[in-house]
């Protein structure tokens, strides 16, 4: 049994998210030293119009973090009845907390990231997700071999990565374009709860603690690597499909929306420059016609 109530583990998680987005912060600072920072602090109503929590929003914008958001909030109340139909507890009220990032590099050779930790309890049921999972625009496949093996290290105590690996392939493809990914995955989890509060606090927690050292090596090494317009062609015509996904296919963006989350804060995520082109393909024989071979599962 646990010997950490619900209440207890909501308070602790809610000041986790809260220092990681801190700590991630620093993190860009460190890398990008003349980094734009806007604190945007939010409140929401619920369902019903009550006070229903709210959250900080913090964006980012620097020289080579083009554009980026490190989220947090803790949002409480009800929502509509038809949407918290479909979530995994009963009732109409909902609490929730998490963070959620989003790093749009302005340099091609450093990937796009995305992840999120969360803790949600609806009615008689609680559940934690997220995950982390990385869209690169060249081919640096140790960086890739990087990203999953430090993800595979993390999830080792909790025996995950191979499930966990599996659900974030198969979640962040484009289905309307066959099996493509975003990106080359990473881990993702939803609905997670082994039975055992304290257990599944701590693993998420670690997870999420994980994160830095899972990308921010791969920035580093990158952030000055010249690059060509070939190079950012490609880039901006990627970011086209990221942008395809968050809004067709994304739940947390539908769950931000039905929930009377802030819009400003879930739409952060979109790229601040994007391409399209009908029917656009890589020139042949490119590294950017050899990286479309990689947004397909594959073991790393």
């Amino acid at each position: 049994m646990s010997k950490i109530s619900l209440e207890e583990a909501k308070k602790v998680f809610t000041k986790f998210v809260q220092n990681l987005q801190n700590e991630i912060t620093k993190e860009m600072q460190h890398l990008d030293s003349g980094i734009k920072i806007m604190n945007d602090p939010w409140e929401r109503k619920d369902f019903k119009g009550l006070p229903g929590g709210g959250g900080l929003t913090r964006f980012h914008q620097g020289e080579i973090f083009e554009s980026a958001g490190v989220n947090t909030s803790t949002i409480c109340g009800a929502i509509d009845p038809k949407f918290a139909s479909q979530l995994e507890g009963s009732g109409s009220d909902v609490w929730a907390t998490g963070i959620s990032l989003i790093i749009h590099p302005r340099n091609p050779h450093i990937p796009t990231v995305h992840a999120n930790f969360r803790l949600i309890h609806q009615g008689e049921r609680f559940w934690f997700g997220g995950g982390a999972d990385l869209t690169p625009y060249y081919p640096h496949l140790e960086d890739f071999q990087y990203f999953h093996q430090v993800w595979k290290e993390a999830c080792g105590p909790y025996e995950t990565y191979s499930s966990m690996k599996k659900v974030c392939d198969h979640y962040f493809t484009n289905h309307h374009r066959g099996t493509e990914m975003r990106g080359i995955g990473g881990i993702f989890y939803d609905h997670f709860y082994s039975g055992n509060l304290e257990k599944d606090l701590a693993m998420t927690m670690e997870l999420g603690n994980n994160f830095i050292r899972s990308y921010f090596p791969i920035a580093q090494k990158r952030k000055d690597t010249p690059w060509t317009a070939e190079d950012e062609d490609f880039q901006l015509h990627r970011r086209g499909r990221y942008v395809e996904f968050n809004l067709i296919h994304d739940r947390g963006t539908i769950f931000g929306l039905k929930t009377n989350g802030r819009t400003e804060s879930i739409l952060i995520s979109l790229p601040p420059r994007v391409k399209y082109t009908y029917n656009y393909q890589p020139r042949p024989h490119t590294p950017q016609s050899e990286m479309m071979d990689y947004y397909q599962p594959r073991d790393w």
